[in-house]
């Protein structure tokens, strides 16, 4: 009988010492292998970012913006921006302020309302696709006036230099800071006035640059990057 019981003692603890084996391996199961222990399924990849379609953007800005901005992006009336070569990242966000109605206007906000966020993109990756038309300062006795301001800022009113942002030949930084090279200067003289009097709202920034230039100032500034290439 002793043998027995030695062989029945021996049994159990050689399963006992089994069991935590066995259950880690239980455990791991489930979080290494998916249903019947196949391997658990990779993360889904990330939604493809569509590409601007520049034939659909041509065909809707000669639809809706041509009218005002010109064929090829250059307006040909000052109180309408020229869009062409602008950072398309800028004029998407412009549109969609204007239809969200974060800036005001009543011209553009039902313009805007007509386009789907995909309309927006094709339509300003075309027009940034355009090449800008130079343009031309017309006020000698304010223009070097505007250069000072614009490379340098008023710095007992604390206004930084317009080039510290819109880069010293205008072209702006991509995404940040618009082009500002051969604007209409009566369009950048309107914008900034809106700035400074509250009437544009959607850039705190330039609103406190604005804030502290006068009439004659703006104007020079204006003028000045009309002229810039």
């Amino acid at each position: 009988m002793k043998p027995f019981a030695s062989h029945v003692t021996a049994a159990l603890l050689a399963a006992c010492f089994a069991l935590p084996a066995l259950t880690a391996s239980a455990a791991e199961s489930p979080a290494a292998h998916g249903p019947a222990g196949a391997p658990a399924a990779a993360p889904a990849p990330a939604p493809a970012v569509a590409k601007p379609d520049l034939n659909l953007g041509s065909t809707k800005f000669t639809a809706v913006c041509a009218a005002c901005h010109g064929a090829d992006g250059n307006s040909g009336t000052p109180v309408n921006p020229k869009l062409a070569q602008q950072h398309p990242q800028y004029l998407v966000k412009q549109l969609q302020e204007f239809k969200a109605g974060k800036r005001v206007s009543p011209v553009m906000q039902p313009m805007a309302a007509q386009l789907s966020d995909a309309d927006m993109k094709n339509i300003a990756f075309w027009a940034a696709s355009q090449k800008a038309k130079t343009g031309f300062a017309k006020d000698k006795d304010l223009v070097a006036l505007g250069e000072r301001i614009f490379r340098g800022g008023i710095a007992d009113r604390q206004v930084a230099a317009c080039a510290s942002c819109h880069s010293p030949n205008g072209a702006g930084i991509p995404a940040q800071y618009p082009r500002l090279a051969g604007q209409h200067a009566d369009y950048v003289a309107t914008q900034l006035t809106a700035f400074r009097d509250g009437a544009r709202t959607n850039s705190p920034q330039m609103t406190a640059v604005a804030a502290r230039l006068n009439d004659r100032e703006i104007r020079a500034v204006a003028d000045y990057v009309a002229g810039l290439r």
